[in-house]
């Protein structure tokens, strides 16, 4: 019976609203800061909590060579779909836990707090804080130790695949998200009775 439904943080939850211009007007090319920004081993320093977040600004601007444009791609505002806040809330009314794992950087607390997300999301795990970042298996662990509660008590879904690998390594339910509709689908099959939708 699943009891736990964790989720991803950006591309399922949350969505950044990226400006397809900021690199042009900095003279750049296209996918320049995100080519720089997801590089290894930079990535996983980040997201492993061994440097900040405004390190790892600063180190992109440096690689690209515009320490203005990089600042300004941190400064990128978000928007949480409404749609998986409805869903939280179903959940958590039908007795489920509602986690987010993210793998993400020093300033999460801070981030997810000014948009509510710890209101729908409890507890939300931080792969800085953690150490180990998704896929590895050691992230999804901690999680489970936390809860706490077997592998096949919770389902995960996450936009990226290559990060389901390490939750079904330890059991967990795992679903690559496309869409509210699928997911909703995928948590049925799952034997969780959520509505359908529209």
């Amino acid at each position: 019976m699943i009891r736990a439904v964790l989720f991803d943080l950006d591309g399922v939850v949350r969505h950044f609203d990226r400006d397809p211009d900021l690199e042009r007007r900095h003279g750049l090319a296209d996918g320049a800061i995100t080519q720089a920004a997801l590089s290894a081993p930079l990535l996983d320093d980040v997201t492993c909590g061994r440097i900040t977040r405004a390190e790892w600004i600063r180190i992109i601007g440096d690689r690209i060579g515009s320490p203005e444009a990089a600042a300004e791609w941190g400064r990128t505002p978000f928007h949480v779909d409404p749609d998986l806040i409805v869903l939280a809330a179903e959940l958590r009314s039908l007795g489920l836990v509602t986690a987010i794992l993210t793998n993400g950087t020093d300033t999460i607390p801070q981030e997810t707090a000014s948009c509510d997300l710890d209101r729908h999301f409890d507890p939300i795990f931080n792969t800085a804080e953690i150490g180990f970042a998704k896929p590895d298996p050691r992230a999804f662990t901690h999680a489970l130790n936390a809860l706490p509660l077997p592998g096949d008590a919770v389902f995960f879904t996450d936009d990226s695949p290559s990060k389901l690998i390490g939750a079904r390594e330890v059991g967990m339910h795992a679903h690559a998200f496309t869409g509210i509709r699928p997911l909703r689908a995928a948590l049925r099959d799952a034997g969780v009775p959520v509505a359908g939708t529209a």
